[in-house]
């Protein structure tokens, strides 16, 4: 199977809950292409695995569903393994840091 990470990498950027995607703890988790490299998205023997940092609020198990449910459309009925390397924060508002 050959995927296409980068409209792999669009539909899970689109994901509302999903901050941003990884590429894990040393960046190793990338799709490699003649002069580009697409950090999140990997092709493995059983399918793909997708690295994200999610953001905070909603149970990681429905955030992992909608990721699922952005990509099947792309790579149709292989193993999707979803990783979340980070939770990002959401910024508190200026007027509450003010004492």
């Amino acid at each position: 199977m050959t995927i296409d990470a980068h409209a792999i990498a669009r539909a899970v950027a689109a994901c509302p809950d999903v901050a941003a995607l990884s590429g894990g703890v040393v960046g190793e988790v990338a799709t490699y292409l003649p002069g580009d490299r697409v950090t999140g998205v990997r092709e493995t023997p059983d399918g793909v695995e997708i690295r994200i940092a999610a953001r905070w609020g909603l149970p990681l198990p429905l955030i992992d569903e909608q990721v699922r449910q952005a990509v099947r459309p792309l790579v149709g009925a292989v193993e999707v393994l979803v990783v979340v390397d980070d939770i990002e924060l959401r910024p508190v508002p200026v007027a509450l840091l003010a004492v």
